[in-house]
């Protein structure tokens, strides 16, 4: 079945910039609904950016302006492009991916840590 693998995360300055990928396996990469959640430490899971099909994105307040989530179906990989990281972004980032009966799968997750 669905496997996705997600790479990218690390340790950066406030400022900095980070590219996340998920990669999707065992699937034709036809999904519905691409999103990126993350989860902070003592919070609770939160979207942060997703894709649809009909192409709307859309993205939580907070990062509005600095990431862009996109998308490769060649390469069957989801992308979160981060720019002017700050601390509040630190956090564990999951890929999700929807098919079309919006059954939903996760991947393991990448830690992004933001400071100084």
């Amino acid at each position: 079945q669905v496997q996705l693998a997600e790479s990218g995360g690390g340790s950066v300055q406030p400022g900095g910039s980070l590219r996340l990928s998920c990669v999707a396996s065992g699937s034709r990469f036809n999904f519905w609904v691409m999103a990126w959640y993350r989860q902070a430490p003592g919070k609770q899971r939160e979207l942060v950016a997703s894709w649809q099909r009909s192409g709307t994105t859309t993205y939580t307040d907070s990062v509005k302006g600095r990431f862009t989530i996109s998308r490769d179906n060649d390469k069957n990989t989801v992308y979160l492009q981060m720019n002017s990281l700050t601390p509040e972004d630190t956090a564990v980032y999951y890929c999700n991916l929807k098919d079309s009966a919006f059954r939903a799968f996760w991947g393991q997750g990448t830690q992004v840590t933001v400071s100084s």
